[in-house]
């Protein structure tokens, strides 16, 4: 085992011992920390990654919504969608992630971290606007790249390829329009073309 790995295995005995409990499942993965908590210790164990002595996450580097409705090729019999946060310690020099799965699949949700984390704020947007995750107790949450009058959510892995609305900018009411889409459903096979001693094969 090398000296990596058995730093992980360190952190990850710590970071269950200072959350006292509320951690699902621990495991490391090629060198990296990851833990499950449930949504309603989401908050109260994020709040504890960064004050604990031994923790002291001060950093949030990144945190995503995740539809997992077809992982694992459709065999995926959890919650359907989930929010992964990436945390930092400069201090101590070690990272986290934190998975959470939204108990319900019709309406998914769960606790905003935005006032622990400032970089919160856009990513929980994003999740908002790409997954349709509430983050109960963000205090802007609207969408961030889509557009305000945009149906659905289009990293939801049933959303359709072409959307269901297109826009386009009407010269006559010069003003910006939404209609039905006009795109025709194709199905696209790629061709493969290679010469012959292609990447220096005979």
């Amino acid at each position: 085992m090398t000296l990596i790995a058995i730093q992980a295995e360190a952190l990850k005995d710590v970071i269950v011992e200072a959350l006292a409990g509320k951690v699902k499942n621990a495991s490391v993965a090629l060198d990296e920390v990851t833990i499950e908590v449930a949504a309603a210790d989401y908050r109260s164990v994020m709040q504890t990654l960064r004050d604990a002595p031994a923790c002291r996450f001060e950093q949030l580097i990144d945190l995503c919504g995740v539809d997992y409705s077809t992982y694992g090729d459709g065999r995926w019999e959890g919650a359907r969608y989930g929010v992964v946060s990436h945390l930092l310690s400069v201090t101590l020099n070690q990272r986290v992630r934190v998975r959470v799965y939204c108990p319900d699949d019709d309406a998914p949700l769960v606790d905003s971290v935005s006032d622990l984390w400032n970089s919160a704020n856009w990513y929980e947007r994003e999740a908002f606007d790409l997954y349709g995750i509430v983050f109960e107790g963000h205090n802007d949450l609207r969408r961030i790249l889509t557009d305000y009058g945009f149906i659905g959510h289009p990293f939801r892995k049933d959303f359709p390829i072409s959307g269901h609305v297109e826009m386009r900018y009407d010269t006559e009411r010069r003003r910006v329009v939404y209609e039905p889409v006009t795109i025709e459903p194709r199905e696209i096979t790629p061709r493969i073309i290679r010469e012959d001693k292609y990447g220096g094969l005979h």
